[in-house]
């Protein structure tokens, strides 16, 4: 059996450190969860993921057992936002980021597959934001991307430079939410050795009414 790995197959994941690519990202289902507040103080950042991760590796194996498909189960994502982005951007400010944490989920497996994998997860220790999860589809279409190495906290830099050089300097405009790939795991990683994809959507920048 072939285990399919979405971060080598897919070429939403593929960026490099130092160049910003224009890529053009397919609707993707995700198990997703919301959230508020410090990501590294939040308790509902840490049982958004003690809910995720069941679901998403009862799926894995489901799929394998009934329908013959393996594959890794891929990294943990996140989209975050801010009512001030420079709270997100430059300020800094943790405690007042919206997130939504994803898993992307193969698009072979449905609805159904995902109510039976919440229900077996929960049958024991059951995690308490469980019943906050859910299926959704992520339209989010062309995206600027860049690879940043390093610790979160040094990001700035190069949102700035996406932000206001990269992107309106293309003739482009950000839409959506920022959004984060996170390709190693920060539980085993040096902070300044993670790697994290950055992303921004974008459109055309309207031209002018004359």
């Amino acid at each position: 059996m072939i285990k399919t790995d979405f971060k080598k197959s897919l070429d939403a994941y593929q960026a490099r450190p130092g160049r910003f690519r224009v890529v053009e990202v397919p609707d993707m289902q995700y198990l997703a969860i919301d959230g508020h507040g410090d990501p590294n103080t939040s308790p509902a950042f840490a049982e958004a993921l003690q809910a995720l991760y069941p679901v998403a590796y009862t799926l894995k194996f489901a799929s394998k057992t009934e329908l013959g498909r393996d594959y890794v189960v891929p990294p943990l994502e996140g989209l975050w936002w801010a009512d001030d982005m420079d709270s997100f951007t430059t300020a800094r400010d943790k405690s007042r980021w919206d997130w939504t944490l994803l898993l992307m989920t193969p698009d072979w497996i449905g609805a159904e597959m995902v109510a039976a994998a919440v229900e077996r997860a929960g049958a024991k220790d059951r995690p308490a934001r469980l019943a906050d999860l859910r299926l959704e589809t992520l339209s989010e279409g062309r995206c600027v991307q860049t690879l940043h190495i390093g610790a979160f906290d040094e990001e700035a830099d190069v949102l700035a430079q996406l932000h206001d050089d990269v992107i309106p300097g293309q003739g482009l405009r950000m839409t959506g939410k920022h959004h984060e790939i996170y390709l190693s795991d920060r539980r085993r990683t040096a902070p300044e050795k993670q790697r994290t994809i950055l992303r921004q959507p974008v459109t055309a920048e309207s031209a002018p009414i004359t």
